[in-house]
């Protein structure tokens, strides 16, 4: 008839313990009724007769909605309909009697005759309303009702508090995976189930009538003689704590003497009942003992002890972190203060970590740090701390201290250590270190203030050339106030319309003419003047601003450089720079593309520049955005191309266009040195790629005649333009001044060809 499983346990447990605890309490708010009818407009009839009353109420429209509640949700009361299609009333109180549903129902019918009245009430139906009914009657016939059933309620708890010893007892014994055990008053073993085999090696006959101090570890005695001793009576009477057992002594292994057996140790939850001869009259007269449970938590706590290592240490080095350097520090600071002492606290940061990072991958990167962690903590004394910070950055904390010598020799015992080169995997590693020390209490008198001057002092020696120590001074932070003066005011240079960019043109060399521009970014200070991107572009990357000016540079170029066209000045071709950190964004693609179709700048004539280490910082996210791009029509430049991986298996990879020869490689081109044989071969390897190639960097009519006759067809360097504004790049582009001069340059070297 119905294909409904029966109601839930889940759903019988949660009634359980809805109701309650006063089983005669029937306040409307703590009966829940569930309401059919097949006629909506009947249905929201009763609803609100019953709701305005404050019953709990849901709304079943017809007899199968009725058994999908049953099924799933208990109920104290069902107004019922009889006449339904489908599913009758008849059907739904079949249901409930068929599957032992405790809820009362009573029928609100316009079948009023006898043999129906007769038919509910013989299939369970406890009372019988006769549409159309009074409010009132209606009310009072639920009341009456609620009440017989919580009366009903009341006998079966009773009924059930008599079965309920055998029954709790006889679901310990056969399914707890617990060790369940009982104590007499004097803490002597009653009774243990078989788990105590398992648990702790024992039989339970070995350990009936025992003291439970047998068992219990040295530690915890006094935890257990609380536990099992104290008379406790009300709430105090179930008590529990984490107890150690001890197992049965076992030879470890075949062969071992006596001497060299161990007793295995057990961390138990243990859980302690108080049993009274007289449970009613619970008093410390009438106290018989104790029962309760003992459960295996060894689990539980090793993961506790690795959760709180991880909690408090660097999961790669296993070093202390920045939480439990910082709690040292303020242990240090205290005793300091008490005994007149000096501390130091050292900030270290790797040099060229970066380098072999981004070269030789996480992997190898991971394993330098680890390398180098063990010889730092080599250089310690005891009761020194050595704290990985992230990244490539360490802290060191030296509690006892006398002079700055004594600083002095393990600042220089540290760089001396980190000379030597690391091999790892065949690789031959250097890394330096650049430290920067502050000392207690004359570089700061509190934890966080001696970690931020050490930081400052790092920071100085790195600008003086790096691999070296320098200890912190007044004069130092002036320059970080600076450093955050400029941090700050570049925050609000977009707002503030400080942010200019501009354009070095990249020029055809067989023609001169100008077939693309370079979009660059310049800082309009209001006070220093045009700030070049070397000042701010490092400050930008630390902040995480630098993903800000690149999409704002970007946006801004698409619709500046497709004004020109719109002004007669032709389509001309844009590069942008990248970086990774806007590629590794999650919605850089959707963002960029957006920026670009918004501009109206043509995908085709637009050109992307990132450099291989930017694509192999992470590949399996960059790639793919990268493949985005060109599918769109938009080309692909490899920038600075050569002073990175430069690895044709991975270049063969990229969704790449083009290749841009490093400025470094060009300044190699000179007029007494027969050629360069960087430039050779990246040339070759763009012509063996198919790929188009520019070089950047060039400033002299050697340069520029060595690449032309080596088949590189695209430039752009000082001899032709340093960046400028916008309204200076459309002069360039009128005028086209580029083409007379490459024509010159031609002429002059056909007369010195005929002249040879």
């Amino acid at each position: 008839m119905h294909n409904l499983p029966p109601p839930t346990a889940y759903a019988r447990l949660l009634d359980k313990k809805r109701r309650p605890s006063n089983l005669s309490d029937v306040s409307p708010e703590n009966a829940r009724l569930l309401l059919v009818d097949d006629k909506p407009e009947l249905l929201d009839s009763l609803f609100e007769v019953v709701v305005s009353a404050g019953y709990q109420v849901e709304k079943a429209l017809g007899g199968q909605a009725a058994l999908e509640f049953l099924a799933n949700e208990d109920f104290d009361l069902i107004l019922l309909d009889l006449i339904m299609p489908e599913v009758s009333g008849q059907d739904v109180l079949e249901y409930v009697t068929a599957h032992d549903i405790s809820a009362k129902v009573v029928v609100v019918s316009g079948d009023a005759s006898f043999s129906g009245v007769k038919n509910a009430l013989t299939h369970g139906a406890f009372d019988f309303v006769r549409k159309p009914y009074e409010a009132a009657e209606l009310l009072a016939t639920v009341e009456k009702t609620l009440a017989h059933h919580r009366l009903q309620e009341q006998n079966q708890l009773m009924e059930n508090q008599l079965r309920e010893s055998e029954e709790l007892y006889r679901f310990i014994v056969h399914s707890s995976p617990d060790l369940v055990y009982m104590l007499d008053r004097n803490g002597c073993f009653t009774f243990l189930n078989d788990r105590v085999d398992a648990l702790l090696g024992y039989s339970q006959e070995e350990l009936i009538g025992k003291h439970y101090s047998e068992i219990v570890a040295e530690e915890d005695l006094e935890a257990a003689r609380f536990l099992f001793n104290d008379r406790r009576t009300g709430k105090r009477s179930t008590l529990n704590a984490e107890v150690r057992l001890r197992g049965k002594r076992t030879y470890k292994t075949v062969g071992e003497s006596p001497e060299d057996r161990k007793a295995r140790v057990v961390w138990t939850e243990l859980t302690a009942k108080g049993i009274y001869q007289e449970e009613e009259e619970r008093t410390r007269e009438n106290f018989a003992g104790t029962y309760g449970t003992a459960r295996d938590i060894s689990e539980r706590k090793e993961a506790q002890q690795v959760i709180n290592f991880q909690a408090y240490h660097d999961l790669l080095t296993h070093l202390p972190n920045r939480a439990l350097l910082k709690d040292r520090l303020s242990l240090a600071i205290t005793q300091a203060q008490r005994n007149k002492r000096k501390l130091a606290v050292m900030f270290l940061d790797l040099d060229r970590f970066k380098l072999v990072n981004d070269t030789l991958g996480h992997t190898m990167g991971d394993r330098l740090l680890k390398a180098v962690s063990n010889r730092l903590q080599s250089c310690l004394r005891g009761g020194d701390t050595l704290s990985r910070f992230g990244g490539d950055e360490f802290a060191l904390l030296l509690p006892e201290v006398r002079t700055r010598d004594d600083v002095v020799v393990i600042a220089e015992k540290i760089l001396d250590r980190l000379s030597t080169p690391f091999v790892i995997d065949a690789h031959e590693l250097y890394v330096g270190a650049s430290i920067g020390v502050a000392m207690y209490p004359e570089a700061g008198d509190s934890g966080e203030s001696l970690i931020q001057n050490a930081d400052i002092a790092m920071y100085h020696i790195k600008g003086r050339g790096k691999n070296g120590y320098q200890f912190f001074s007044d004069e130092m932070n002036q320059q970080f106030s600076t450093r955050l003066s400029l941090e700050r005011e570049l925050r609000s240079a977009i707002s503030n319309n400080e942010l200019r960019v501009y354009y070095q043109p990249q020029v055809d060399l067989s023609d001169g003419s100008i077939i693309g521009v370079e979009a660059l970014i310049r800082w309009q200070h209001p006070q220093r003047g045009l700030i070049l991107p070397d000042e701010f572009i490092s400050v930008a990357e630390e902040t995480g601003l630098l993903t800000q000016l690149d999409n704002w540079v970007q946006a801004f170029a698409f619709r500046e450089v497709a004004s020109w066209a719109e002004q007669g000045l032709g389509e001309i071709n844009l590069s942008v720079n990248m970086a990774s950190n806007q590629l590794e964004q999650e919605t850089f693609s959707q963002t960029f593309l957006e920026s670009l179709d918004a501009s109206g700048f043509a995908p085709e004539h637009l050109k992307v520049e990132i450099t291989e280490n930017t694509i192999m910082s992470d590949m399996e996210i960059i790639v793919p955005k990268l493949k985005q791009l060109r599918a769109k029509g938009i080309h692909i430049a490899i920038d600075d191309f050569g002073t990175g991986y430069s690895s044709l298996s991975y270049l063969q990879q990229f969704p790449v266009d083009a290749l841009k020869i490093d400025r470094s490689f060009v300044s190699d081109i000179r007029a007494d040195e027969g050629d360069a044989n960087i430039v050779n071969a990246i040339v070759a390897m763009a012509r063996g790629l198919k790929l188009s190639l520019i070089a950047e960097g060039v400033e002299t009519r050697t340069q520029l005649k060595y690449l032309r006759s080596h088949g590189c067809s695209e430039v752009q360097g000082f001899i032709f333009s340093q960046p400028v504004p916008a309204a200076e790049m459309m002069v360039l582009l009128r005028d086209k001044p580029f083409e007379a001069l490459l024509r010159k340059e031609t002429q002059t070297e056909v007369k010195a060809a005929a002249a040879v």
